[in-house]
């Protein structure tokens, strides 16, 4: 139903994020990585939420909302599916520095102390 706007609101704090704090400091954070990942799964939710008739390009937008006992249950996923989907996402980014960070520090142009 809208579970893609949980991720799609943590992008957009990520880019935000990002733009604060300077391009040098969100490279070394990885932040473009973050950023990429969670407006790729956004989109492809999306798609697939209109490509099933939830999301519709007139208002509400959501089909959910139409109706309240629809719009309870659509809560109800995106604090369950997608929480889980965000939390899944930053975990995997989390995974994804540490290895790099890893990887760098075996590269035979690391410095040696």
């Amino acid at each position: 139903m809208a579970c893609f706007l949980v991720p799609g609101s943590e992008g957009i704090i990520v880019t935000l994020l990002a733009k604060i704090i300077g391009k040098e400091k969100a490279e070394r954070l990885k932040l473009r990585w973050l950023s990429t990942m969670l407006w790729g799964g956004t989109a492809l939710l999306a798609i697939e939420h209109i490509w099933h008739g939830e999301v519709v390009p007139w208002p509400p937008f959501l089909t959910a909302m139409e109706n309240p006992a629809d719009t309870a249950a659509m809560i109800h996923e995106m604090i369950t599916h997608g929480t889980l989907m965000a939390l899944l996402v930053t975990l995997t980014w989390g995974i994804m520095v540490w290895m790099h960070s890893i990887n760098i520090g075996r590269s035979p142009n690391a410095s040696r102390s």
